[in-house]
């Protein structure tokens, strides 16, 4: 069985209408959450090939660590970006304890055979008082996801085929307490329409 996806989202084509629709819907859901990243250390954990969300926030972070199986050259020669090119949760575990201040974890956790071991990783990896966003596809938005990738051919059909599994909140809630968040850092809900299902996790400082 194999855990490392050999290309990062967006890597060799152009991301469709759909997936920017998507990427900007998450980034509304993120902003609302953490309104200000500056001074921060952000990790992107599968950031995709070009990063999209996270390059807007080089300005202000103090430094973003992008962690993907590949990461566009240009920004891995920005003086503010740590780029990790890896698989999850492999790759996390060069990264050292309560090392960063918000994670981003956007359309991943389907993708990975080992969600609660990434999830394990993330925990040991936040300071106390940071923060993370989980964004997952929820099983009302599989079969939409599978719609627009297999038939109508608006999202990369490789991306669907690479899905381990989908997430409503009864599914994502459990697994975030596994892995060690307690249930009073936890904000957990569909979002998208019910298409999506996003959690925030805030640790006690």
């Amino acid at each position: 069985m194999s855990t490392t996806r050999t290309e990062a989202f967006g890597q060799g084509y152009r991301p469709t209408l759909v997936d920017h629709f998507g990427v900007w819907l998450s980034a509304r859901q993120i902003r609302r959450f953490v309104p200000s990243f500056r001074g921060k250390v952000v990790a992107d954990l599968g950031c995709g090939h070009h990063a999209t969300f996270s390059r807007t926030l080089l300005d202000d972070v103090e430094r973003l660590v992008l962690v993907d199986v590949a990461i566009a050259p240009e920004l891995k020669s920005q003086p503010k970006v740590q780029a990790i090119e890896g698989g999850l949760p492999g790759a996390l575990a060069e990264l050292p304890n309560q090392s960063i201040d918000i994670v981003l974890i956007v359309s991943v956790l389907e993708h990975l055979w080992e969600p609660e071991r990434a999830l394990v990783e993330i925990r040991r990896l936040l300071r106390p008082g940071g923060t993370c966003l989980v964004n997952v596809p929820s099983w009302r938005g599989k079969r939409y996801l599978e719609l627009s990738a297999f038939r109508l051919g608006l999202s990369p059909a490789a991306e669907m085929d690479d899905h381990k599994t989908y997430y409503d909140v009864k599914d994502l809630w459990p697994l975030l307490v596994r892995a060690g968040f307690k249930p009073s850092e936890i904000t957990c809900f569909s979002h998208k329409g019910g298409l999506n299902t996003f959690a925030a996790i805030r640790l006690k400082a």
